[in-house]
């Protein structure tokens, strides 16, 4: 789906991850946010100018390696799993 100027990928009509220009962007929830910024190439998701609480972006230098990007993905796709009417696919 387009969203925040962007693509957009959903799980269960949860939306996940997607990528903004040149960054992927994560839904990693509230809980999961602190870590999430702690990672290589994580950065606050401020799309309007300020930060959303639970949403990060991740610089291509925080997923170089495959395993990095799979990484990053599984965090939003099991976030988004996690909330109701969500389901992994």
């Amino acid at each position: 789906k387009r969203m925040f100027g962007g693509l957009t990928f959903t799980l269960g009509d949860k939306m996940c991850c997607g990528v903004v220009k040149d960054d992927l962007m994560v839904r990693v929830g509230p809980e999961g946010y602190e870590a999430a910024l702690a990672e290589p190439g994580a950065r606050p998701m401020d799309f309007t100018g300020r930060p959303m609480k639970g949403m990060v972006y991740a610089a291509s230098d925080g997923y170089r390696a495959e395993a990095d990007l799979a990484r990053w993905v599984g965090r939003g796709a099991d976030f988004a799993a996690s909330l109701p009417g969500g389901r992994r696919r």
